[in-house]
């Protein structure tokens, strides 16, 4: 890292940040924008780019005037469990449903955790988040989300459970 860079940890959150809204608002672009009392929807996508660009350019420039610590070793193990359990939410969600997916997404991101334990408070809170993402997303939004897909129905009914 050049000796200019004082903060190489926020030096590189800035560039990672930079690009990813970056790309956010690149793949937005081809949404209707609206304006801000109807939205369309490329409205919160762009808004939320613009965001990230702002925070990463904050980042960046802070990285050459704050000493900060080196980067250390890249802790693997959170970086795969938080991405994979994104990657399983997104893939399950419209064929096993919402409830499948948040107990894959939840499941998935504590266990990137030193601390996780699958404990019955644990499992009570799972439930309850997921409850409140049913009732405010499905019921509340009138979001087009599955709350259990039809892969899971096909399932289900083919081991003799009829939902």
């Amino acid at each position: 890292m050049p000796k200019w860079i004082s903060g190489p940890r926020d030096f590189w959150t800035g560039a990672v940040y930079i690009a990813i809204g970056s790309g956010a608002l690149w793949l937005a672009m081809d949404y209707k924008l609206g304006t801000a009392s109807r939205m369309g929807p490329g409205y919160f996508p762009r808004i939320l780019a613009v965001i990230l660009i702002g925070i990463g350019v904050v980042s960046l420039v802070r990285s050459f005037f704050v000493r900060g610590e080196p980067i250390a070793d890249i802790a693997w193990k959170p970086l795969v469990f938080v991405c994979g359990a994104i990657i399983a939410y997104g893939l399950l969600v419209a064929e096993a449903g919402l409830v499948v997916a948040l107990v894959a997404l939840i499941l998935g991101g504590a266990a990137a955790s030193r601390e996780f334990r699958l404990d019955p408070k644990a499992l009570a809170g799972m439930c309850i988040l997921i409850a409140v993402c049913v009732a405010v997303f499905i019921k509340g939004l009138g979001l087009p989300i599955p709350i259990v897909g039809p892969g899971l129905k096909a399932v289900m009914s083919a081991i003799g459970i009829v939902i």
